[in-house]
């Protein structure tokens, strides 16, 4: 069996395990997206300025307080690098407004366009806007060393289907 489809199986039992989490909670399905690369020259020169990364994922999402919220995420998408890239995670979000969200958390991410193809975790700053039934995410990724070579931001989708 080869990588992309053991992360895939891996991805496929998180989520399945998530829907079974008690009634309280909510259930989303991650529809990964877009990037935008901060250094475009660098990311073109590096072969990692693919800026459509199509996917899936899940997220499970629990009130902890009147104003935060708990979660956990995983899924893959092809990432900067046109490469598979599977990540788990979880973090917390507080409520600024009505619909805007602030937080972030940490997330265990393999590529092999990152690292040098070794799984590592990296603090995901993240910023989302809620609406009935999708929420609007964004994450910042930071330049670090040669972990992540270039400053860029990822959007995506969460369609909640409980």
């Amino acid at each position: 069996m080869n990588i992309g489809v053991r992360h895939r199986l891996l991805v496929l039992m998180l989520a399945l395990g998530a829907c079974a989490v008690p009634a309280r909670a909510d259930i989303g399905i991650n529809l990964y997206g877009l990037s935008y690369h901060f250094d475009q020259d660098k990311a073109k020169a590096m072969n990692t300025d693919n800026q459509v990364n199509p996917g899936l994922g899940v997220r499970w999402r629990k009130p902890r307080q009147e104003n935060w919220d708990v979660f956990a995420d995983a899924g893959f998408y092809k990432d900067s690098g046109r490469n598979t890239a599977v990540l788990a995670g979880g973090g917390a979000f507080w409520h600024a407004t009505e619909r805007v969200r602030l937080g972030g958390g940490l997330v265990l991410l393999h590529s092999a366009t990152y690292n040098d193809n070794t799984a590592f975790i990296a603090p995901a700053p993240m910023v989302a806007y809620e609406l009935r039934r999708f929420t609007i995410n964004m994450v910042y990724f930071p330049k670090y060393q040669d972990v992540n070579r270039t400053n860029q931001v990822g959007f995506w989708l969460t369609w909640w289907v409980g």
